[in-house]
């Protein structure tokens, strides 16, 4: 008797469990040959205001560990990435990419990995910065994460364009609401697998897989989002301006581009970092 294959269900990663959507939607999900491969989770406005207190209660826990540590958990996610290997690239293969586009970007991936992990405990000593001041007192410039940041990727680069716009953030000591590619959403499932198992603490990323234009409203809008990093349209990018002025946020967007070179390394680094992080001044006076 041939025995029948076992149907993978996929969910995606909020808090450190994971998660169908509240509303029990799902869209039936093809390979590049057109074969039935699952039925992926459509989430909801409440699933994402959901992720969101889940970012919110992890994020002061990550903003307190130290650089190093931070270092150290982003590294070893990247060991994760390098065993499983094969199998993203697999993921990515679903979607249409050669086996060669799929292993370059799986190791741009790790590359990408490794050099945040580098950062997390430098980035506040070049941004911080000892100021002059006309009295008696030291004066003194320091980083501070912004809280929660929502990030919108791109559809091109699934795997590597996501975590090209989560890893700057996280770096500086931010927790994350990630919505994935609405084309190619199954390398984020793969990703939450990873996350799941890995010393990241549950909470300080999450993913969530969905309509982009049904969720932005939201992203632009909750109070608790602090800013949003995505890649939109110019119609979507017009709609996120209006609703993030209300709740004062602050907004980067990436033109969407199929033509995008995600590996290359001058969109990494000191200036990612910089855009979602807050300063602090602290006056203290001389002699005391």
């Amino acid at each position: 008797m041939k025995r029948l294959t076992i149907t993978k269900t996929p969910k995606c990663y909020v808090g450190g469990a994971f998660i169908r959507s509240e509303s029990g939607r799902v869209v039936p999900w093809h390979d590049h040959r057109g074969e039935f491969f699952a039925h992926m989770p459509v989430c909801s406005r409440k699933d994402l205001r959901n992720a969101v207190e889940a970012a919110a209660k992890a994020g002061a826990g990550w903003a307190r560990r130290s650089g190093y540590n931070r270092g150290q958990i982003l590294y070893r996610l990247a060991e994760m990435l390098e065993a499983r290997h094969a199998e993203m690239c697999a993921a990515l293969m679903l979607d249409g990419s050669s086996a060669r586009d799929a292993e370059k970007e799986v190791s741009a991936t790790i590359d990408r990995l490794v050099h945040y992990a580098g950062w997390t405990d430098k980035f506040s000593a070049l941004l911080s910065s000892v100021n002059p001041v006309a009295s008696s007192h030291f004066n003194f410039t320091m980083t501070e994460p912004m809280g929660v940041v929502g990030v919108m990727a791109p559809d091109e680069a699934p795997l590597l364009g996501l975590l090209s716009l989560i890893l700057p953030v996280i770096t500086g000591g931010n927790s994350v609401v990630a919505l994935a590619s609405s084309q190619h959403p199954y390398p984020s499932i793969l990703l939450g697998e990873m996350l799941a198992t890995s010393d990241l603490p549950g909470g300080v990323v999450n993913l969530l897989c969905g309509d982009r234009d049904e969720l932005l409203p939201t992203f632009a809008t909750h109070e608790q989002i602090r800013g949003v990093l995505a890649v939109l349209s110019p119609a979507q990018h017009q709609a996120l301006d209006r609703g993030a002025a209300e709740s004062v946020k602050r907004v980067k967007v990436l033109p969407a581009a199929t033509n995008r070179a995600w590996d290359q390394t001058d969109g990494q680094g000191l200036d990612e970092i910089r855009d979602f992080v807050e300063y602090k001044t602290v006056w203290h006076p001389v002699g005391v």
